[in-house]
């Protein structure tokens, strides 16, 4: 058995709700800031796996996000209380693409590549944004990674581009069922969700 895999083994022993770990985790992440820069990721095997490398260039920033549907006014007339629009209205982004943009905000000079979930608690959600400085010379040196550096990835997180935004926008479906999704959702008059 490989290294990865012990690590994994340990990742998902700790990440039991039950566990101890875990609940230090969260006690800890409580007390931390929304956005926070990480030396190294939490879950290195989801890391790696997702474009993550040990070098220079590479930022690893913790996100917490609020559960629930937001903030929703109640209009003050002209509806009826079903049609008031206040309770059961979902996002149309998912909580990990939220966590992605605000890394993307906090930190200009960085290029988003992928995110994962770490934990969660009643209140909140944690991911781990893993952003590529796209000025870096290891960065434009490195062939796995040099893609990101090209003008046509800019914002690549604002606009759906990474893989929590691509499954939000329901591109990973193929096949029956997901014809309304491309070339994108508005076109197709919001059916394809």
């Amino acid at each position: 058995m490989g290294a990865y895999k012990y690590i994994q083994d340990t990742f998902e022993r700790e990440s039991k709700e039950k566990s101890p770990e875990y609940k230090q985790r969260l006690m800890q992440f409580r007390r931390e800031p929304a956005i926070i820069r990480i030396e190294k990721p939490t879950n290195l095997k989801r890391a790696r796996e997702l474009g993550y490398k040990a070098k220079q260039g590479f930022v690893v920033v913790r996100v917490r996000v609020k559960k629930g549907s937001g903030i929703h006014k109640r209009p003050k007339k002209g509806r009826r209380p079903t049609r008031m629009g206040v309770r059961k209205l979902t996002r149309a982004k998912s909580k990990q693409v939220i966590a992605e943009e605000r890394a993307a905000r906090k930190y200009p000079n960085c290029e988003v590549l992928n995110s994962y979930w770490i934990c969660e608690d009643g209140t909140y959600k944690w991911y781990e944004v893993i952003l590529a400085d796209i000025n870096h010379p290891s960065i434009r040196n490195d062939p796995d990674v040099a893609w990101i550096t090209i003008n046509k990835h800019r914002g690549r997180a604002f606009r759906g581009k990474t893989s929590a935004g691509r499954k939000s926008r329901g591109l990973t479906n193929k096949g029956k069922g997901s014809e309304k999704v491309r070339p994108s959702i508005k076109s197709n008059k919001r059916k394809g969700k």
